[in-house]
């Protein structure tokens, strides 16, 4: 939002439910005088203006003739006690689009301002009652695809991740207070080596390391990854990709060749939201439609984060197959379909792929002109009745998570800002470390300051309008 022309408690109001046919619909108010103006629009304006902050009213919304527009209640929350730290007002209302949009517009004729998006976060934010750690979980619950990200968002939002940066801000508000204190009554030291503790700048410095980490892990779960869905032309991709996403969106056939171009959609792997891409079958064809598809294929494969390369399991590797995983590059899991109908040999050995996992024991190495195959992760499951498919989803995410877990399941960082925020602070702390051993006091105080400067950007305590900006410009116009 632009914050250059931004009038503090200035009425504002904005649908805050989708703008859909629904049970209920929501219009949300806040600012200097709310209550009283809505009260001029309300068959009860004695009720309204009389009423205790957090409670509800009844009655009507009308226009300045009083010809009723819809009966709601109102939801009445007084200055400070509320989300924005001001006198707010929700009205709850039928759901329908007319009314919904009949009530707002009504306020926007009498006094209200339409607000800016995320302007009520804003307001919560310069008027003490969160901060801007808490300010993005708020986003990022929104935007949250599992149940997993909503929960480590939850945990940002109830403060987890500011008491975090506030126990690394005291450890390094403590040692300036110390060196402080040695400045003043220095007894001739000329350096700090034999009469500084380093210890609490040590804590600080592994505590914002294991912070900053934290974000690798943190990312997945709010972007999500990118799978695709590789393999030969009936090996049962697109049965998979039903299977995943629980509903009938790709078209399933016995003939080869039926898929031909990618279509993709959002699902869950065990917590971390993915684009699934289901694509054309590996072959080579003279048609010029599906040839165009299986180079899309390979384009699409050379960005996923995992590939999930499905094989006919009653059939085994065809050379197709060997040339794409030799030459294959980017994390991949050997899927072999069509368990629920296995024939011959092939039901009872895997390729050797080299796979250090356990989900299966060790088999004959295959034949093959090309290079050896990479380490692997293998399954055997069947799209068809569901077998393996929760045990191919644990693979998934364990893949995607590999030496990027971190412990701070809500203590992590909730996004890039925040990142680079804290890594500036650890650079800064380091750097006074390694300061003390032979610089002056003087010489450190310098750092420390600028790693508080940075702590302080993550929470709001120091922030330029133009951070502010981008924050909140990504919100809701409701929220």
């Amino acid at each position: 939002m632009d914050t250059t022309g931004y009038t503090p408690e200035e009425p504002i109001a904005a649908i805050a439910t989708a703008l859909a046919p629904s049970a209920l619909g929501i219009v949300r108010t806040s600012g200097k005088g709310c209550i009283e103006l809505i009260s001029r629009l309300f068959s009860r304006p004695q009720a309204l203006l009389s009423a205790q902050g957090n409670s509800l009213v009844y009655g009507w919304m009308t226009d300045t003739e009083k010809n009723r527009i819809d009966e709601v209640m109102l939801s009445v929350y007084r200055a400070p006690k509320s989300f924005t730290g001001e006198d707010m007002v929700e009205i709850s209302c039928h759901g329908g689009v007319s009314v919904v949009s009949a009530v707002y517009n009504l306020l926007l004729a009498h006094g209200f301002r339409a607000a800016e998006h995320g302007e009520f976060t804003f307001r919560a934010y310069i008027n003490g009652k969160t901060d801007l750690t808490k300010a993005e979980a708020v986003r990022e619950i929104i935007d949250a695809r599992t149940d997993v990200s909503r929960s480590r968002a939850a945990g940002r939002l109830s403060g987890h991740l500011y008491e975090a940066i506030d126990g690394v801000k005291k450890l390094i508000v403590d040692t300036l207070a110390a060196i402080e204190v040695e400045i003043e009554y220095p007894e001739d030291e000329e350096t700090i080596s034999d009469t500084f503790d380093p210890a609490d700048l040590e804590k600080a410095r592994d505590q914002l390391a294991d912070l900053a980490s934290s974000w690798k892990s943190e990312k997945i779960y709010q972007d999500g990854a990118r799978v695709v869905l590789c393999g030969r032309t009936n090996a049962g991709k697109s049965s998979l990709f039903n299977a995943l996403l629980k509903e009938d969106r790709a078209i399933v056939s016995d003939i080869a060749g039926t898929t031909r171009d990618w279509i993709e959609s959002w699902v869950n792997f065990d917590g971390i939201p993915a684009r699934l891409f289901d694509t054309a079958g590996l072959r080579e064809t003279a048609d010029i439609i599906e040839a165009k598809g299986v180079e899309l294929t390979k384009d699409l494969s050379q960005d996923a984060d995992v590939i999930l390369y499905v094989t006919d399991s009653r059939i085994g590797l065809h050379e197709d197959d060997k040339a794409f995983l030799s030459q294959n590059k980017i994390p991949l899991i050997l899927v072999w379909n069509k368990s629920d109908a296995e024939e011959g040999a092939v039901s009872e050995k895997m390729v050797s792929t080299g796979s250090t996992t356990d989900m299966f024991p060790a088999v004959e190495p295959i034949e093959t002109a090309h290079k050896p195959i990479a380490q692997t992760a293998q399954l055997r499951i069947s799209a068809k009745t569901g077998a393996g498919i929760a045990d191919l989803c644990a693979a998934v995410k364990k893949v995607l998570v590999s030496g990027k877990e971190s412990d701070r399941i809500q203590t992590g960082l909730g996004s890039e800002r925040q990142r680079v925020c804290v890594q500036a602070a650890l650079e800064s702390v380091t750097h006074a470390l390694a300061l003390t051993k032979d610089y002056t006091l003087d010489a450190v105080v310098q750092d420390l300051e600028d790693a508080l400067d940075a702590l302080g950007t993550v929470t709001g305590d120091v922030t330029p309008d133009d951070v502010l900006g981008s924050i909140f410009s990504h919100f809701c116009v409701g929220k």
